[in-house]
């Protein structure tokens, strides 16, 4: 089963939001099908992911996460 683009954001986006509810674990499935999992340490990594899919749906980055501090 092929997965869009947009999934794959609407995905990260919903983990992203789960860390900054304070779930200590984040996880979706990434681009290969493998199971990534993501901690308040390293938000900054699913950030960047999810602007790197925002660029390929040539959607604006404008929209910075919050500075919640974890």
């Amino acid at each position: 089963m092929s997965v869009t683009l947009q999934t794959r954001l609407d995905e990260a986006e919903t983990a992203y939001h789960q860390l900054a509810l304070g779930q200590n674990i984040a996880e979706f499935r990434d681009q290969n099908g493998e199971l990534v999992r993501y901690t308040p340490a390293n938000r900054g990594a699913l950030w960047s992911y999810i602007l790197r899919l925002r660029s390929e749906l040539g959607m604006a980055n404008t929209s910075r996460p919050g500075r919640a501090t974890f």
